[in-house]
Parts: structure tokens; sequence; C-alpha cells
């Protein structure tokens, strides 16, 4: 990307305005977005996403995510970087963020915070599950709307939407035995409605240098707070700290094990989609495993 587009935002946008950047540094974004560190004449650095005006409602939603984590975390423990600017300029649009220098360090605040923003949220949560309008997990669609019920809601906004897109590479989707089975034992467990991150593995999550959690990358909806716990045990998971920070605060059930294969189902089911190879195995594995037992 060019830097004169970056530094366009400069000019236009009025919370940054007047702002000359000196240095643009890329920096590791993903595998869906460029992302940059931005150096300014006054010496402090911001963060900018970049994608292409075709992905901009990604942008968006993520911001929307960002802005609702900000105002709900206790920022003694947690910090969400608030969204600075969003707009789109020529072919590219471009979410201004402020930057964080994230470390791997001690994961205590990162618990208690989390913990903290799922108890709290539980106790005002009016709409029911679900999430206002449409956003994404990764660049797949995360449907919107609201259930009443858990299980319906994780079923119908979140696994079938997945399956279906799944039937391209091979997943017969006539598991209705399976779904009405896990729709039934979700029922059971009766959790209230927390806001939750969405997307919280541990590629985004970190520290910084007080102490202090930091969550990005959100994919922000309303559900069973068990779903993100049950996250960062995919890919490489957290420290001790973080899990037992957690429960000091906000225990979770002694049944809870036996529901993080489902919710990590959903997270499979968007990796086999977007990646492929073992994702798929995995998902089927699981989807029979699940018929068996349930």
């Amino acid at each position: 990307m060019q830097k004169i587009t970056i530094e366009e935002i400069f000019r236009t946008e009025s919370p940054l305005k007047g702002e000359r950047v000196t240095n643009v540094i890329p920096v590791n974004g993903g595998c869906i977005h460029d992302a940059w560190c931005l150096d300014l004449e006054t010496g402090r650095q911001l963060f900018a996403k970049t994608t292409s005006v075709k992905n901009s409602s990604m942008l968006q939603f993520e911001a929307k995510g960002l802005d609702v984590l900000s105002q709900a975390v206790n920022t003694s423990y947690i910090k969400v970087p608030k969204p600075l600017s969003i707009q789109e300029i020529k072919n590219t649009s471009i979410l201004i963020l402020p930057w964080f220098n994230l470390l791997e360090g001690d994961e205590k605040k990162l618990g208690h915070g989390l913990a903290l923003l799922h108890k709290e949220t539980s106790k005002n949560n009016t709409e029911g599950f679900g999430w206002g309008e449409d956003g994404f997990i990764g660049n797949n669609p995360q449907i919107g709307g609201w259930e009443s019920t858990w299980g319906e809601c994780f079923v119908n906004l979140r696994l079938i939407p997945q399956m279906k897109i799944a039937t391209k590479w091979g997943l017969n989707f006539d598991n209705k035995k399976v779904l009405s089975k896990i729709t039934n034992f979700l029922n059971e467990h009766e959790p209230l409605p927390s806001l939750v991150h969405g997307d919280l593995w541990k590629g985004n999550a970190a520290t910084n240098k007080t102490g202090e959690g930091v969550l990005f990358d959100p994919a922000v909806w309303w559900a069973d707070r068990e779903v993100d716990i049950a996250m960062t045990k995919l890919f490489g998971g957290f420290s001790k700290q973080f899990y037992s920070s957690y429960e000091e605060v906000f225990p979770l059930s002694s049944s809870f094990h036996q529901r993080i294969e489902i919710y990590n189902l959903y997270h499979l089911l968007n990796h086999a989609n977007l990646f492929g190879g073992y994702y798929k195995h995995e998902c089927l594995s699981i989807l029979k495993r699940l018929d068996n037992i349930l």
C-alpha cells in the first residue's frame, strides 16, 4: 500500500487532522488484512488496518465490536483499542486504532478482566442470545439475529450456517438428528447471555507492559460465556494464571468440559471452510462422536 494513501487520513479526518505521518511500518496483520504501525511527528504511534473496499464491512463490524467491548470491560484489568477512524480512500478501507505495545506476559489480569466482562454483562442483557446484525468470523459470515433459548441460537445462528458452507467440500448436511441432540443438550445447560469476544484464540489477546490484558479482533455477540473459554483451548491455549484468575471471579460449571467440543466445532467448521485440510476431518469426527454420545 502506498504511504500517501495512509497520510491522506491525517489531512481529512477530524480526530487525526494535522498530525503528520513520519513513517509507515508494515506489521503482522493476519491473512485477511494488511496492518501498519504509523509513526507521527508528535512522537505517538497508531495502528492501521487496511483492506479492499469490497471487504470494508469486515472492518466496520470489527470497529463496532471494539467499541462495544471498550465500553464494557473494566479497564483496570483489560484494555481494548477504541476505534479512532474508519473510512474509505480510493480503493482502500482503513481502520485506525491506538497503538499498543503487546507482550507475552502474566495473563492473570486478562483472566480476571474477562471474567468481569462476562459476569457483569450477564446482568443486563435484554435481547436474548445472538447479535443485532450480520457480522464476520474471519472472512466468513457470522449470522445476526436473536433467539430466546441458547440451544436454538447456537445451532441455528452458528452451526447451521457453517455447515451449509461446508457442503461445498463434502459435508453431508443431513445432520438433523445430531443437531437436535445438540440443541436439547445446550438448552439443558440454561446459561445467561453474556457479551463475548467471540474469536478468543491466542492471536487475538495479549498483555501490555503494565500487565493489563489486551483484547482485539473480536467477533462479538451475546452467548454462553463458555464459548470464549472453550476457544482459548484451541490453537495453543492460555496460561494457568489466566484460567485460575478467571475461576476466582466467575467459576465455571463443573460440566463445562462436556460442552467444549460442541462450542469449538463452530470455529473448526469455519477453519475447514476457510482452509480445508485437517479441519475437515476433525469436523466430521466430532459430528460423528457427538451423535454417538449425546
